[in-house]
This record gives C-alpha cells, sequence and structure tokens, in this order.
C-alpha cells in the first residue's frame, strides 16, 4: 500500500500546486453564490410573497423573514448541488494532464498495480473535492448565517457536511468514466463546459423537477448527483419548513409545507416511484461501487502498455 499512498499523495500535491486551477474551482461558485444573493434572490421572494398574499392572514404568519430564509437556503441547496458536479470534475484534471504529457507512461512501467494506479487518481481527486466543496458549503453557511436564523440543529449540519462527502466521491467516481476517455485537456475542457451548463437542469438548480413529466424526471433521477441535491435539500430545508409548520399551528392542516415539499422535489421520482432518503441512500452507494468497478476494468483495458 506503500506504493498507492505515495502515488495518492503525489496526485493531491500535483492539483494543489496548481494554484489557478484551485481558485478558479473555488470562484466560481463563489461568484454564483454571491450573485444568487444580491440579485437573483429578489425575483424568487417576490413570488413566494405572491402565493402567500393569495391566502388572507398567511402572510401574517409566514413573515418576510421566513420566506428570505427559504429562498437562500433553495438557492444554495442549487449552488451546492452544481459543485458537487464542476468541482469533482475538475479535481480529475491531473489524469488527464498526465495522458497529454505522456507522465502515465512512467507511472505504468512502474510494478504497481492497475488497480492501485487508478484507486490513486480517484482517491486523490476525491479528497481535493471533498476539501473544496466543504470550503465553499462552510463559506456559505456563513454568509446565511449572516441574514438570519438558518434554524439548524448541529446534527444538521453534521449531516450535510456528510452528504457532500458523498456526493464528492459518488461524482468523482462518475466523471472518471469519461475522463479516461480523454487524450488532451482541450477536449476535457470542452465537455466541462457542456457539463456546466446542463448540470443545474438535470439536479433541478433553475427549475425544480417536479415540473417536468415523470419520464423526464426519472432521466435526471438516473445520475446521483441529483439524488444527493434532494438529500441536501432535505437536511438544509427541513428545519425551516418545521418552523413555518410550526407557526400555522395546523390551521392549514399541514398543507401548506406538504405543498412545498412537492414543488421542490424533496424525494426523488424514479419510474414513477418516489424515493426518500433511505432510497436515496442506497441508489448513491449501488451507483459508486459500480462506477469504481467500471473505471477499474476500463482502465486496464486501456492502458496495456
Amino acid at each position: 500500500m506503500r506504493s498507492f499512498t505515495g502515488l495518492t499523495k503525489r496526485n493531491l500535491l500535483v492539483f494543489f500546486k496548481d494554484r489557478q486551477s484551485v481558485f478558479f474551482s473555488l470562484l466560481t461558485s463563489i461568484i454564483v453564490l454571491a450573485l444568487y444573493l444580491l440579485f437573483l434572490k429578489g425575483t424568487f421572494v417576490d413570488a413566494m410573497n405572491g402565493v402567500t398574499e393569495k391566502y388572507p392572514g398567511l402572510s401574517t404568519i409566514v413573515t418576510a423573514t421566513d420566506i428570505n430564509m427559504f429562498a437562500n437556503l433553495v438557492l444554495f441547496t442549487g449552488i451546492i448541488g452544481s459543485t458537487m458536479i464542476t468541482v469533482p470534475y475538475n479535481c480529475l484534471t491531473t489524469l488527464v494532464n498526465d495522458r497529454e504529457r505522456k507522465i502515465d507512461y512512467d507511472i505504468l512501467s512502474t510494478p504497481i498495480k492497475r488497480w492501485q494506479i487508478i484507486l490513486s487518481y480517484f482517491t486523490a481527486a476525491a479528497l481535493s473535492s471533498i476539501i473544496l466543496t466543504g470550503v465553499i458549503l462552510s463559506f456559505g453557511l456563513f454568509m446565511i448565517n449572516l441574514q438570519g436564523d438558518l434554524h439548524l440543529e448541529v446534527l444538521d449540519i453534521v449531516r450535510a457536511y456528510g452528504v457532500v462527502t458523498l456526493g464528492s466521491v459518488s461524482a468523482t467516481a462518475f466523471f472518471m468514466i469519461p475522463v479516461l476517455f480523454f487524450k488532451t485537456t482541450s477536449a476535457s475542457g470542452a465537455f466541462f463546459g457542456i457539463l456546466s451548463a446542463a448540470a443545474g437542469f438535470v439536479i433541478g438548480a433553475y427549475i425544480p423537477l417536479s415540473q417536468f413529466s415523470g419520464s423526464v424526471q426519472t432521466v435526471c433521477n438516473l445520475f446521483p448527483a441529483s439524488h444527493i441535491t434532494i438529500m441536501i435539500r432535505n437536511v438544509f430545508m427541513n428545519g425551516i419548513l418545521g418552523h413555518i409548520d410550526g407557526k400555522l399551528a395546523g390551521v392549514d392542516g399541514g398543507m401548506f409545507v406538504t405543498t412545498i415539499k412537492e414543488l421542490f422535489s424533496f424525494k426523488a421520482c424514479f419510474f414513477d416511484r418516489e424515493l426518500g432518503m433511505a432510497s436515496m441512500l442506497v441508489y448513491v452507494l449501488a451507483f459508486l461501487v459500480i462506477c469504481l468497478a467500471v473505471e477499474t476494468v476500463i482502465f486496464a483495458k486501456t492502458y496495456k502498455k
């Protein structure tokens, strides 16, 4: 295992030595977060206020502070979900760079087994992603906490970091499969552009998946990132929804919170079945194991030099 540990450490150092890559990995998500909080959030808040004004007395119970915090958490969930797609992919660039510069020839000439080589790339990318997404999560929670009570318990915050860790690992395993076929950084960068544009729609960051047909939701929920985003949404928003439901004191029979959860997809619609937190966790873990097995086979067959 000494060879595996050493190669993993080398991959980590190579990635973090490229300060520009690390900087822009963080900068993109931070800029999007700032834009949401400073500009785009207003549109979302206005829409929520319009809903409460339709029901007499509801606007006096569900205050502007509650709506503001709800909007913050909805938007932040989408940002974290998108981050757990773009950052893990960016962390895999070390593999493409090594292949383009023929460094992989030197690595393959060593007595290290093929599965150890691919696992070292995966481990390094996953650890890098966990660190960077953890930084973004911490920054976002700090920024939103300045604007009011998050209604999150300590256990909820721990769960959030746990889900982000799982999301980083699963996304790294998934994206390593296409990355193995890229021979140049330009090809990898082109795919990243497409991925960045499509990511927000697939996970429901821009439009809730509940607004699409059942077949479209099924296709989107084939990807583990969609499940991870829904899990994050449950962790972040159950607190504020519980707070609002407590203020309503049952006058609506729980319909307000139920409607909100249906609208913003708190469960994954998968082949016309709704998956809860436990089922989504099992799906993501199973997907992770399958991806690791597939990429190990691909690497062994592709690199026979």
